[in-house]
């Protein structure tokens, strides 16, 4: 076993690493001790929730706080931390608590895993994630059973808070208010607000730029082009989407700016998004698709990939070089963004497509934003998710796997050859 594992590409080990979580997930939500009593749980449904939970998603087939016990509850916030942090990150750090060294294999997992330049600090980073995880997510909670205490008992608020806390920090919209209410209960409570915002934040930004916003002080001029990159157009979407949401919607100031950073990937709601119009699903379905940033708990295509798209597309309009905050942007950036975002489109539309099929009675932009928010590991819904099919549920769960490995990494787990050995002349070809 050791030695076919040694056989296989990171990206590989990474894929099945998920798939085996999420499968014994599935397992685990499926046991007695995990569903309430009097609650029939069917297979898939457990099967959607783990790899919901897995690929920190957030979309529900069965309600987790009507669905499953408090054993079940735990289980699943386990799930959203492992799919969160990563599985490999997970098993690095496990490897470390037990006073073991990780191997070469494991520091190119890691490298793979968090999209770091090399293997060089790998160890000295996971440490550092597991610590800024666990600081993040206790002050997140401590902030969040301000607000929960003051509606349920101490003991099932403080549950309830390291719950909301984990969720929201690993980008995925589970909540177990029960009732399908999510946080609409909450939708003018500032506090919780704020708090959820500034775990989903700095959960979607990326261990990368907090590890430099902490070591450089946050000195935007000490920062590198990443962080610059990352920054920049998170604060951009946010903004936008904040003026486009409440330009749209009737809602609050309030409402549209935690709309805007949800939509990001976390999917948590204040407002029932089944009333939200076309035009105000568009902006969420922009947002969704652009996703976080490498390597965070978010998904979609990543702001990193939005901004050099742009800059390569502005480039080839002025014929002027791509450049961004006095630095050059790689060429194969920008082909490395294409591709990205045509896989993703193709994701998309193809399981939209599929999904119209077999529920002919949903309307077309219901099922856009649907597997929109399963590929950008959004969690949104506009109400369908509970109605779906065993077949479109199947689709649903193959997008979220693929929406939180990538792409890119699942395209090129089928690539076996290694290297071309034939050549041919360049050929001319008329484009645009």
């Amino acid at each position: 076993m050791r030695g076919f594992i040694k056989k296989q590409s990171p990206g590989r080990i990474i894929a099945f690493g998920f798939a085996f979580v999420i499968l014994l997930g599935s397992v685990l939500l499926m046991l007695p001790f995990s569903v309430q009593d009097g609650v029939e749980l069917d297979y898939i449904d457990a099967l959607y929730t783990s790899t919901s939970a897995v690929c920190v998603t957030g979309l529900i087939a069965v309600d987790a706080g009507d669905t499953f016990t408090p054993i079940g509850q735990i289980i699943l916030a386990l799930l959203i931390q492992v799919g969160g942090l990563g599985v490999t990150t997970v098993g690095a750090g496990v490897i470390l608590a037990m006073g073991r060294k990780v191997n070469l294999q494991g520091r190119n997992l890691i490298q793979e895993a968090m999209n770091l330049d090399s293997g060089k600090g790998a160890v000295k980073f996971i440490r550092d994630i597991f610590i800024t995880t666990v600081i993040i997510e206790l002050l997140g909670a401590a902030l969040s059973f301000i607000v929960f205490a003051g509606d349920y008992p101490p003991l099932k608020a403080i549950g309830i808070s390291l719950f909301h806390s984990v969720a929201a920090f690993n980008n995925s919209g589970f909540d177990i208010l029960g009732n399908y209410q999510n946080l609409i209960p909450y939708q003018d409570n500032v506090l919780l607000n704020l708090v959820t915002c500034a775990l989903i934040f700095f959960g979607g930004i990326g261990f990368l730029v907090i590890r430099e916003l902490w070591t450089k002080k946050c000195r935007w001029k000490k920062l590198s082009m990443h962080a610059k990159v990352v920054l920049s157009v998170s604060a951009v979407l946010i903004i936008a989407g904040t003026l486009l949401i409440k330009l749209t919607e009737d809602v609050t100031w309030l409402g549209a700016f935690f709309h805007s950073v949800s939509a990001r990937t976390a999917g948590f709601s204040t407002y029932p998004l089944g009333s939200f119009s076309n035009p105000g699903l568009l902006v969420l379905i922009v947002l969704m698709f652009i996703g976080a940033s490498p390597g965070s708990t978010g998904g979609g295509i990543k702001t990193s990939t939005f901004f050099v798209l742009l800059q390569g597309i502005k480039s080839a309009a002025t014929n002027k070089s791509e450049k961004a905050f006095r630095y050059a942007i790689p060429r194969e950036a920008f082909r490395k963004a294409s591709v990205i975002t045509l896989l993703a489109l193709s994701v998309v539309l193809v399981s939209t497509f599929l999904i119209t099929i077999l529920e002919p009675q949903i309307r077309l932009v219901d099922a856009i934003f649907e597997m929109t928010s399963a590929f950008g590991t959004v969690g949104l819904s506009t109400g369908i998710t509970p109605d779906l099919s065993v077949g479109s549920k199947v689709i649903s769960i193959v997008v979220m796997y693929i929406g939180r490995l990538g792409p890119l990494t699942i395209a090129s787990l089928w690539y076996f050859s290694r290297g071309e050995r034939v050549s041919f002349p360049e050929g001319n070809i008329a484009i645009g």
